[in-house]
Order: structure tokens, then C-alpha cells, then sequence
């Protein structure tokens, strides 16, 4: 019997040097792929390489290792012939690495593999960036849209919807009316922004309301950045209040004070317009930091004041629209806005105690213009005077002059006090 530390048996020495043979073979050919430049490929790399052959058996592709890559015999099984003929050799390519080394010693990859994987990537990209992005309907169910981000499947829920589809299912208030409004965005491009993913669970949920939120606010940074005061603009009423109206620009509201409204004072701002007029107005001044846009309506149309001589004379006959009664008299608007009083001498040949005894706001009525004053925003008006037997007339006023009332300072009517 033969000691341990004892020489070897020619079959224990040859095993051991066959072993030992094999194990420097192996480091040196690591160490060759290594010092060659070859890639070190593991599962699930995406590559890149170029195309070499191309035919209905066999794929090819030089992805800089130390033997080309073969696509997945299966893969290429289920790919089309159309597939394959938009593939050329020479043309760059992703690959996704399915085994680093088969039994042939070959690298098996996937094309559409790595493919999903871009599109994953890109799915993830979006989401990080919180990047709006388009992308074509390709289907829908009871829950809400399908759209593919390239290879992989995205899910709009209904309730994440912009769409008037949305609001029109919602107001019908049927299962049934939503699905057929939902059919009907099949094939549509929609705006749309990534708010979850999940790759694990294959779960990728886009918003179109959130895109819409994302688009606003982009448009509303960049009215705020290009306004500047005197730009005319054209916008939607969007609001009416007793203070003022506010108008839509396209991404951000500016606001209409009532003073900025019309040349002539007016009661109430719905008077002049109404919510979904479209209107045009001219910037007064933009407040970039507290996002605040003075417009003004009436600054687009000359001072009704500084036409008033070209187009009323001494007597003139005017139609007119009794606004207010105040205890002096009353006031008429005219058709171009201008107000005119009608001293309470000049409503009727008897004497009254106050102008109510004769008309009433909202009247329209006849008058004869019997003073104008530009300087002061003055123009005397006559009810009394209207008739064909004051064809002559003395233009000078009854009422002493301290009864008019300054511009602004008018008493209110009865229905005011």
C-alpha cells in the first residue's frame, strides 16, 4: 500500500494534469478575451451590433464579442416575412442578451426583447422627466383606453380622461353610453403623461388629464414670459363678476376691471359681455411673479369724448335709453355709450318734482341734443324739446349752470337710496 505523500499512480498523475491543464486553458482564454476587448455578456444586457446576415434560417449579428450573436431560433419562427425583410445587413441594431453561450458556443439573443426593454426604458425616462408625450389608441374596455408606448401596453383609466368623451359619458350617467364614447377615441392621438409604472407587475398607467395640467402650465409660463403691456390680444370671458370680467388667453386669465370696461359708466359688467364671448383687449400691465394680468376692453375703441362734437350737433334729434333718475334730472345713454343728462326743467313743459313723474329707467325715448361740452363730458339733452314745435329753439340750458353734476359725483336713482 502505497503512503500518502507517497508518488502517484500514472492514472492519478494523468488525471491531474489533465485537470490542471483545463483550468490554465480556461484562465487563459478569460484573460485573452479580456486583453482582446471582448464583452463580458451577461442575461438581459442590451447591445448594439451590426447586422452580417439575413435570411429566413439565421440572423446574424456582430455585437464586438468573441463570436457573433444568433437570434432566438424561436423568435425568428414567429417573425413575419415583412419583419424580416426591414431588416438589412450593415444596419445597426439593439439586441437583448437571452444566453451569454449555448451549447454550440453560441450567444443567443432576442430582437423584440430588446425592443421591450427599450420601450420600458423610455417609459421609465418619461416618468422621471414628467414628460408629456403622444401616442395613438389602440383599444378600450369597460375601465378605461389601451395605448402602446412602443412594445409595451399603457392604461389610460376613464377617469384620467380630458376628453368631452369623458364628460359626456359622465353627464349621461350610463355604463353603456361610456363604452361606446370610449370606442370612439380608437385610433385617436392623445396627449398623454406617465404617473405609474411598474415592471414587476407589467403596469404601465397614463393620465391625458395630467398632460393637460402639464401643457397648461407650460402655456401659462410662457404668456407670462412674451406679454408685455400694449399687446392686443384676443380671449375667451371666462368669468363675470360685479368687480370686473376675467379673460382666457390661452393658458392663464387676465382681468378686465369695470373701469377698464367702457368709456361710459355702465351698472354691471354683464351689461357689455357674457361668459364664452370672445373679446379683444389690450395689456395694461403683467405681474410675472404673482401671475396677474391687467387688460383693458375699452381702450381698443376711441374716447367716446374726443368724437363727440363730429358726431352730434345743437340740435340734433338722438334716441336714447333712460339709465337713472336722480332728483336734478335723468340720464340717457345713447346709442355709441355716451351719457347725456336730461335736466328735470327739460322733461316736460309743466313743472315736476322729480323726473319719475315722466319716465322710468329703461325707456327709450327721443330727445333733442342742446349742449355739448367735450372738455367736461357734458352733453345736454331735452325730452320736452323733441317735438317738431321746438324745431327753433333757445340752445342755452334752463338750469343754472352749478346744477350739473360733476363727472362721476351724480346722485343715485330712487331705486338706489
Amino acid at each position: 500500500m502505497v503512503s500518502a505523500g507517497g508518488p502517484k499512480s500514472p492514472q492519478e498523475a494523468k488525471s491531474k494534469g489533465t485537470t490542471a491543464q483545463t483550468a490554465k486553458t480556461s484562465a487563459m482564454s478569460q484573460l485573452s478575451d479580456q486583453e482582446l476587448g471582448f464583452k463580458s455578456l451577461k442575461y438581459g444586457d442590451i447591445v448594439a451590433g451590426t447586422i452580417v446576415r439575413v435570411d429566413p434560417r439565421e440572423i446574424l449579428i456582430d455585437i464586438g464579442a468573441k463570436s457573433e450573436g444568433i437570434v432566438d431560433p424561436q423568435e425568428m419562427a414567429s417573425m413575419s416575412a415583412d419583419a424580416l425583410s426591414k431588416l438589412s445587413v450593415g444596419e445597426r441594431i439593439l439586441a437583448f442578451v437571452l444566453r451569454p453561450e449555448d451549447r454550440e458556443g453560441n450567444i443567443v439573443l432576442s430582437l423584440a426583447r430588446a425592443q421591450l426593454e427599450r420601450d420600458w426604458r423610455e417609459a421609465e425616462e418619461l416618468l422621471k422627466n414628467e414628460q408629456v408625450f403622444e401616442a395613438q389608441v389602440a383599444g378600450f374596455n369597460k375601465g378605461g383606453l389601451i395605448v402602446r408606448v412602443g412594445k409595451v401596453r399603457g392604461f389610460v383609466p376613464a377617469t384620467q380622461l380630458e376628453s368631452t368623451f369623458r364628460r359626456k359619458s359622465e353627464s349621461a350617467g350610463s355604463t353603456e353610453s361610456g363604452e361606446s364614447d370610449l370606442s370612439a377615441l380608437v385610433g385617436k392621438k392623445l396627449q398623454l403623461k406617465v404617473i405609474e409604472l411598474d415592471r414587476e407587475r407589467n403596469r404601465l398607467i397614463l393620465s391625458e388629464r395630467a398632460a393637460a395640467r402639464e401643457l397648461r402650465k407650460g402655456q401659462k409660463e410662457r404668456l407670462l414670459a412674451e406679454l408685455k403691456e400694449g399687446d392686443i390680444r384676443t380671449g375667451t370671458v371666462t368669468s363675470v363678476a360685479d368687480f370686473g370680467v376675467f379673460v382666457a388667453l390661452g393658458g392663464v386669465d387676465g382681468m378686465i376691471h369695470l373701469s377698464e370696461l367702457s368709456w361710459t359708466k355702465i351698472n354691471h359688467p354683464s351689461d357689455l359681455v357674457k361668459v364664452g364671448d370672445q373679446v379683444q383687449v389690450q395689456v395694461l400691465s403683467v405681474e410675472r411673479d404673482r401671475e396677474r394680468i391687467a387688460l383693458s376692453l375699452k381702450r381698443l375703441q376711441p374716447e367716446p369724448w374726443t368724437t363727440v362734437e363730429e358726431r352730434y350737433k345743437v340740435g340734433q334729434l338722438v334716441t336714447g335709453t333712460i339709465t337713472k333718475l336722480a332728483s336734478f334730472g335723468a340720464f340717457a345713454r345713447l346709442d355709441d355709450n355716451i351719457e347725456g343728462l336730461i335736466h328735470i326743467s327739460e322733461l316736460a313743459d309743466r313743472r315736476i318734482q322729480h323726473p319719475k313723474e315722466v319716465v322710468k329707467e329703461g325707456d327709450q325715448v327721443t330727445l333733442r341734443v342742446i349742449r355739448i361740452d367735450a372738455a367736461r363730458r357734458r352733453l345736454g339733452l331735452s325730452l320736452k324739446r323733441a317735438s317738431d314745435e321746438y324745431s327753433e329753439y333757445d340752445t342755452a340750458l334752463d338750469a343754472p349752470e352749478e346744477d350739473w353734476p360733476e363727472p362721476g359725483n351724480e346722485e343715485p336713482s330712487d331705486e338706489q337710496t
